[in-house]
């Protein structure tokens, strides 16, 4: 497709976050040119939806694509604990009765190169294999990106507003040095791929498992896909998984021994890919948007695997962020306040997210929690499905401190 001089709105990544923004503008007659550096279907990370997802989904008319996809349906999430103690699953139907409540185990590969192409039905100007230079900026606004041409030149596209989806590696962020490590959230993962390994049956089969080794010192995701594999990772403190230690594999196969769970899960299976690592993936951009310019998905921020709210922030900031773009457009202001006015609300469900996130890892228990305040099991439930934009979640919180009060230990 010829790549055009001009345009309302560039979007820098494929990925699902830059396939969302850009696939609600276009449904709105926005003309957004996304330039993708590779080429998909691609390797990610990534795996395991929750339940939310589901409300982007159907504005991007990607639900019946999902029904009709052989991705294993998620029902629920369990936890096991240090001792092997098993949780009772937490159902997510059980907590809201709707078709949302299932969701899906995917193939990142499979499921961005679906989002992507859907966005180009959709009208969005796809072009892969094309790499952007740099954003261009005139003073403090961002007008247009230059990119690599076919002809091997750089040439300029110019536009309204940047839109940048490029992950972690953003542009934008790091220009305007605007990173935040997370103080308490140091963490890093060795993940493989296990084809054959156990899963539970019937409506368990698409169970996300999460399981403490023995020690507390790390812990577990257990994730079947279809194609009879396995995502199975570990993830610990950056200095205990990484310093001091021998390669990957070595790492990994250790820290199975801590968790006899898993390793005879996986004993009746093979390995059916590589080891793979990654670290200091916990960080926030200091602001979500500047004049013409917009940050969503990893480009803004990224958790912890724990609770697989990864695709969710991704889709949930290119909603929010591709609503406000249209409303700028309109109104001819691409201001920082304009095209960044959702990112309070948006941040205050992260962190609610990331409060749960640290509460698992300082000794959170959801068995004593729900049953010192059984009222309170939807409210984690809908935490867990990823129901976070509302402030009543916030009585979980506090009554965490209270348990730890009354207690004088952790939850």
């Amino acid at each position: 497709m010829k790549i055009s001089d001009s345009a309302d709105v560039v979007v820098i990544g494929g990925g699902p976050a830059g396939a969302t923004v850009s696939t609600l503008l276009a449904q709105q007659g926005v003309h957004v040119e996304l330039f993708e550096r590779e080429r998909f279907p691609r390797f990610h990370i990534g795996e395991s939806l929750i339940p939310e997802t589901y409300w982007v989904l159907k504005r991007l008319k990607m639900l019946d694509k999902m029904k009709a996809s052989h991705f294993i349906k998620k029902h629920s999430v369990q936890f096991v604990s240090a001792s092997g103690k098993v949780s009772t699953p937490f159902y997510f139907f059980d907590n809201k009765p709707h078709e949302c409540s299932q969701t899906w185990q995917v193939l990142r590969s499979e499921f961005d190169q679906m989002m992507l192409e859907n966005a180009e039905q959709q009208g969005v100007r796809v072009h892969q294999e094309t790499r952007v230079l740099e954003v261009l900026f005139e003073g403090e606004r961002a007008v247009g990106v230059a990119i690599m041409g076919d002809d091997g030149k750089p040439r300029e596209v110019r536009a309204k507003v940047v839109v940048d989806a490029s992950g972690q590696s953003s542009m934008i962020i790091n220009k305007f040095g605007l990173r935040v490590p997370d103080p308490t959230l140091n963490k890093g993962a060795i993940w493989s791929y296990f084809e054959g390994a156990y899963r539970d049956v019937g409506q368990d089969e698409g169970a996300t498992l999460v399981l403490q080794t023995h020690d507390k010192q790390a812990w577990f995701w257990y994730i079947p896909q279809h194609n009879n594999v396995v995502s199975v990772g570990v993830v610990g403190d950056f200095n205990y998984l990484f310093k001091g230690r021998g390669d990957h594999e070595t790492t990994f196969n250790e820290e199975l021994d801590r968790c006899l769970n898993v390793k005879e899960r996986v004993g009746v299976g093979k390995r059916a890919d590589r080891y793979y690592a990654t670290k200091d993936y916990t960080y926030r951009s200091s602001r979500a948007a500047g004049d013409g310019w917009v940050l969503v998905g990893d480009a803004f921020g990224f958790l912890d695997p724990l609770y697989s709210s990864g695709v969710l922030l991704a889709l949930r900031s290119g909603e929010l962020a591709a609503d406000a773009i249209v409303e700028a457009l309109a109104k001819g202001d691409t201001s920082h306040a304009q095209l960044g006015k959702w990112e309070p609300d948006f941040v205050r469900g992260m962190n609610r997210m990331r409060r749960l996130v640290c509460e698992y890892y300082d000794g959170f228990s959801f068995g004593r929690f729900v049953r010192r305040y059984p009222h309170l099991r939807g409210a984690v439930t809908d935490l867990l499905i990823g129901d976070l934009f509302k402030e009543e979640l916030d009585e979980v919180f506090t009554s965490i401190d209270v348990m730890r009060e009354e207690t004088g230990q952790s939850a």
